[in-house]
């Protein structure tokens, strides 16, 4: 292009931090790095100054301040669907200049690259936070966190885990091999084993209970969980991340629970949900040996309608989760492994809920297996699950899909695509031309209210196996299972028409709104779902472009 210097700036006002420079301007002459736009910026799009010498008012500005020499200036800002303004990006020159028209696109084009580096950045960012308030969140909580690396036999632990079992923060070295000093003898070949059964793929997750050594030389019960969450091409563990709590005060409470029988009887029937012990036998016939007055409340049922016939509850349990329960107790006894398990039931007069049972299983001399374990009432932890979810997977403004959750549902449609050759779909993007005039002339609030008007209209055209999301600002995408390039366009144009013919009102104003859009199908070869997205995303640039409120194809 022909230049001396170029410079990079961030944020989202006038006032930018100067975040690279080269060339030959003095990093001294601005204030503390920051950097004031000169007038008229920022623009949305190229600002060309060919000469300063013609433009007076840049020569006392503190680019010309830092570079006298300085005669041409170029910017373009640095957007991004997902944050907006993201800063600027400079070309500076020691002479009269003037980017020719391949020039322009190829600096535009390096504007958008830099933009989505910065977007990057941002989101790396976001997750560092996040991170963060999970780590203060977990901070205190009685559970500690670990990371293993499974090839190079490297763990290392949070400052609560080291606390949990009462070592400073140099104290605990990250082998394998040293943390497996730790665990109590007895417990060693379970939790290997259990780790292993993970790293082999022959279960979802790790999760275990066993004993550590804590500095003072006790031990202490604790609770492990983790999840392979990185394997190799091969399907090999990378990386597995896991959580310890101290279940200390639970098996001191069950070790209390077995002194007597009145004993148990006294404790248990005070607290909330059901204490059970549970026998089977080796010839499979099995039987509740003891019920907490818990039942009432967990099975509507007695303690002793419980414990006269077990098979009471095949009535209880939700019929999809029949199978499972009996099948996870056989698992338990089999391979006597705690028994953990979150089920339905369904109670006269209560509808559906749901239940969580935790249990040891104990190995008789007659063969037979003894549980001692715990039901609890956990529909309202459900809910709440359920509620989360929605949140974390909804655009609080439009209720559509968020953009990460978007691209979930786009990418299970690409497999769809590139498993059946007769079966194909189409990804659409939208942008409501002129919205940030809106948002200027009207406010924000009118601005949100069209974005939900605009997703309601989009909503109401969907079938049930589309999927639409918001990708960030006024930026709309659909996904049609099973969908032309043409259908895809009768989409397009039923959404503009919808669009059309409802107007936002604000007052006696009648604020018409038109949309761009784009499309592109998903094609099997696709690498991931990324790549259809671009399509229609030049698609939907040439759309607006070439005029908007328009509908191209690629």
């Amino acid at each position: 292009m022909g230049i001396r210097a170029i410079l990079l700036t961030t944020g989202a006002d006038k006032l930018q931090r100067i975040r690279s420079a080269q060339g030959p301007l003095d990093p001294e002459a601005f204030a503390e790095g920051l950097l004031e736009l000169p007038p008229g910026l920022p623009c949305e799009e190229l600002l060309e100054v060919p000469d300063i010498l013609e433009q007076p008012r840049l020569r006392q500005h503190d680019l010309a301040r830092a570079w006298p020499e300085l005669r041409y200036l170029a910017a373009h800002s640095l957007t991004d669907p997902r944050t907006g303004l993201a800063g600027m990006l400079w070309l500076l020159h020691d002479r009269p200049h003037r980017l020719d028209e391949e020039a322009r696109l190829g600096f535009r084009d390096f504007a958008g690259l830099a933009a989505g580096m910065l977007a990057d950045r941002l989101e790396l960012q976001r997750v560092r936070d996040s991170e963060e308030r999970m780590a203060l969140a977990i901070a205190g909580s009685g559970t500690g966190i670990w990371d293993r690396n499974a090839r190079t036999g490297e763990i290392h632990y949070s400052s609560d885990w080291k606390a949990l079992l009462g070592y400073s923060e140099h104290e605990v070295g990250n082998r394998i091999e040293e943390s497996y000093t730790r665990v109590h003898p007895d417990d060693l070949a379970y939790v290997q084993a259990t780790i292993q059964a993970h790293f082999e793929g022959r279960t979802d997750a790790y999760e275990v209970e066993h004993r550590l050594r804590c500095r003072d030389g006790r031990y202490k019960w604790v609770c492990s969980r983790g999840k392979v969450v990185a394997r190799d091409e091969t399907g090999q563990p990378l990386r597995m991340v896991g959580t310890t709590t101290d279940v200390t005060a639970m098996h001191a409470l069950s070790e209390k629970m077995q002194q007597t029988a009145a004993l148990m009887t006294d404790l248990t029937n005070e607290i909330p949900g059901m204490v059970f012990q549970y026998r089977r036998q080796l010839d499979g016939r099995a039987a509740f040996t003891y019920v907490s007055s818990g039942v009432r409340e967990i099975y509507g049922l007695t303690p002793d309608q419980l414990v006269q016939d077990a098979e009471l509850l095949h009535g209880i349990l939700h019929p999809d989760d029949l199978a499972l329960y009996l099948g996870s107790l056989e698992s338990s006894a089999r391979d006597l492994r705690p028994w953990h398990l979150e089920y339905r039931v369904q109670l006269p007069g209560s509808g559906l809920s749901w239940r969580q049972g935790a249990a040891r299983p104990r190995p008789l001399a007659d063969g037979s297996v003894l549980w001692h374990g715990f039901i609890t009432d956990i529909t309202e932890r459900k809910l709440i699950e359920a509620e989360l979810q929605v949140f974390a997977t909804t655009d609080s403004l439009t209720q559509l899909a968020n953009r990460r959750h978007f691209m979930t549902q786009l990418e299970s449609e690409l497999a769809r695509v590139q498993r059946s050759q007769d079966y194909g779909a189409a990804i659409l993007m939208f942008d409501l031309d002129h919205f940030k005039s809106i948002n200027d002339r009207w406010g924000h609030s009118v601005g949100d209210e069209a974005l939900r008007h605009f997703s309601a209209i989009l909503r109401a055209q969907l079938r049930r196996t589309d999927a639409a999301g918001r990708m960030g600002g006024e930026e709309f995408a659909v996904v049609l299972s099973n969908a032309s390039l043409d259908e895809a366009r009768t989409f397009a144009e039923r959404v503009q028409r919808e669009l059309a013919g409802a107007p936002v009102t604000h007052g006696d104003e009648r604020l018409p709104l038109a949309v761009s859009a784009g499309i592109a199908t998903l094609h099997p070869d696709d690498p991931s779902a990324e790549a259809a997205l671009s399509r229609s995303d030049m698609a939907l640039y040439r759309a607006k472009r070439g005029g908007r409120n328009r509908i191209e194809c690629h």
